[in-house]
């Protein structure tokens, strides 16, 4: 690989990690765990339900560390489960989980649309569409290993 891609590729991937870092750092001054606020998230997004499933494939956390905090907001009052589909498992929140999550993974998600908004739809746009192809040509090649 010639160097100079390869510089590229590694600030690419230093840059992937900076932003993983700065979620880290909104679940810090949340004051929740990473996984947990990936859940609140989740709920926040989709209206207050999601399917369990979907939390797990779409995080990159493992399974394990979902449950564990599903449960632990569950033992806390803020979500339930509801069955779905033989063994799929919906997560809900609770009139107490509603304002919790007001207070997390909505701050959250309002400082993303706000760390947008100088940019153009255009720009946008472009972006998701280069984080797409990226996506698409790397599992390809993962797929190869």
């Amino acid at each position: 690989m010639p160097d100079k891609l390869h510089d590229k590729v590694h600030r690419i991937n230093c840059l992937t990690e900076e932003v993983d870092s700065l979620y880290h750092q909104a679940a810090l001054r949340l004051g929740v765990s990473d996984s947990v606020l990936f859940v609140l998230y989740m709920l926040h997004i989709n209206g207050e339900k999601c399917l369990l499933y979907d939390t797990y494939k779409e995080s990159g956390i493992s399974k394990q560390t979902i449950n564990s905090a599903v449960r632990k907001l569950e033992n806390e009052g803020i979500v339930y489960l509801e069955k779905h589909n033989g063994k799929s498992k919906i997560v809900c929140l609770t009139e107490k989980g509603k304002n919790y999550v007001g207070q997390t993974a909505a701050k959250l998600a309002e400082a993303e649309c706000q760390a947008f908004s100088d940019w153009s739809e255009e720009e946008i746009d472009m972006y998701l569409q280069l984080i797409m192809k990226h996506d698409t040509s790397l599992r390809r090649q993962i797929e190869k290993l």
